[in-house]
């Protein structure tokens, strides 16, 4: 189907994408998984290329224009090849629009230039122990002392954390029991400091090339300087990228659904049953039908939503509508693939069950399926 958001610039960004990850992430990609990380070099030679700094500020090194179609292509090309650049979706989709937003000029003097040419990398730290989506519960704290924040407690779930030199943590400076919300501050903490440890890299079922890693924070003295934005006010600053956080998981979900589909049309080309090609019977045909059909309802869908985002746009109920939709049809889709490959389809040499694995979590993270049909039960006013 025809897709109208993109420009020639962002086509020319595509094709130098398609090639970096065509020469230089496929051929590494499964030495990559069995050391479950993604090298920082990699980092650096795509912010050698510019792919990193679209959004940040010229005079620091990047393009200087803020359009989420950018990272829109990025994760397009990677799912076509087959492969995830997890980490680098989380900096450049999820953790770069905060500094972007609260950054104020001296932390962008010092952070942004690492940013765009990739010899800085993120995390950030929401998620504890127990709290889950409830961020309102976190309770890691951080005690003002003169000009440093004393910082206390511990965080799970973080991706990017293992080699990230700098991490935004969500931590509680202040509490109010009329108002669970209130008392959030964003700090960032950088690599070295003393207290920071990193614990141990979590074993997921899948997107293993993504480290994943628990981290703790014993009276970790982090300079004012560090703060991003206003003290006490980080779940409004958490609320405010949401929909992007969403929409990034939508587009991926649709984009790995799309590379499922053309990675299962061509096996099925070339596998036999019973001396005749699987794709010459009736029920392959039908599935795949279906299964197309799935696909382009939700790239419509998401594409709509991608411009309502760049153009300032998109509500929080339509972002969760879009991930719900997306994430749920990437379950079907790659569910009903790994099928089509039979008992190939269970052995990891095949990246349909790669696909398969990584295609869980996306119900999960960004807000669950649940937490998506909550806020659109509101938006419906129930």
């Amino acid at each position: 189907m025809r897709r109208d958001l993109f420009s020639p610039d962002h086509e020319a960004f595509r094709d130098l994408a398609r090639e970096f990850i065509e020469k230089e992430v496929v051929p590494n990609y499964p030495a990559w998984e069995k050391q479950g990380q993604m090298p920082r070099e990699v980092f650096r030679r795509l912010g050698g290329l510019g792919l990193l700094g679209t959004a940040i500020p010229e005079e620091y090194g990047g393009m200087g224009t803020r359009d989420y179609r950018y990272n829109v292509v990025l994760q397009e090309e990677a799912q076509r090849a087959l492969v995830t650049l997890g980490t680098v979706r989380t900096q450049l989709d999820v953790i770069l629009p905060y500094f972007l937003e609260y950054a104020d000029r001296d932390q962008r003097t010092r952070w942004f230039p690492g940013l765009a040419d990739g010899s800085l990398l993120t995390a950030i730290a929401m998620t504890e122990p127990g709290t889950g989506s409830d961020l309102a519960g976190i309770r890691t704290t951080a005690v003002r002392e003169g000009d440093h924040y004393v910082l206390n407690g511990a965080k799970t779930f973080i991706t990017g954390g293992l080699l990230a030199d700098l991490v935004i943590v969500v931590a509680r400076t202040t509490t109010d029991p009329a108002n669970r919300r209130a008392g959030l501050t964003l700090l960032v903490v950088e690599d070295g400091m003393p207290g920071f440890e990193r614990g141990r890299v979590l074993d997921k079922m899948g997107c293993k090339v993504q480290d994943t890693v628990e981290l703790s924070f014993t009276d970790v003295r982090v300079p004012v300087a560090n703060r991003l934005g206003e003290e006490g006010v980080a779940f409004g600053y958490l609320g405010h990228n949401l929909p992007q956080e969403r929409m990034t998981v939508a587009v991926g979900s649709v984009a790995q659904a799309r590379a499922a589909v053309a990675a299962t049309i061509e096996y099925v080309r070339e596998r036999k049953a019973f001396g005749t090609p699987v794709a010459s019977f009736q029920n392959t045909k039908f599935e795949l039908a279906a299964m197309s059909a799935e696909v382009e309802a939700a790239q419509t869908m998401a594409d709509r939503a991608v411009l309502d985002l760049v153009d300032g746009q998109l509500s929080g109920a339509d972002a969760a509508r879009v991930k719900l939709f997306a994430t749920e049809m990437q379950a079907r889709i790659v569910d009903r693939c790994l099928q089509l490959f039979g008992g190939y389809g269970y052995m990891m040499e095949y990246p349909i069950a790669r696909l398969y694995t990584d295609a869980r979590v996306a119900r999960i993270y960004a807000g669950t399926s649940e937490v998506m049909k909550v806020i659109i039960a509101k938006d419906l006013g129930l």
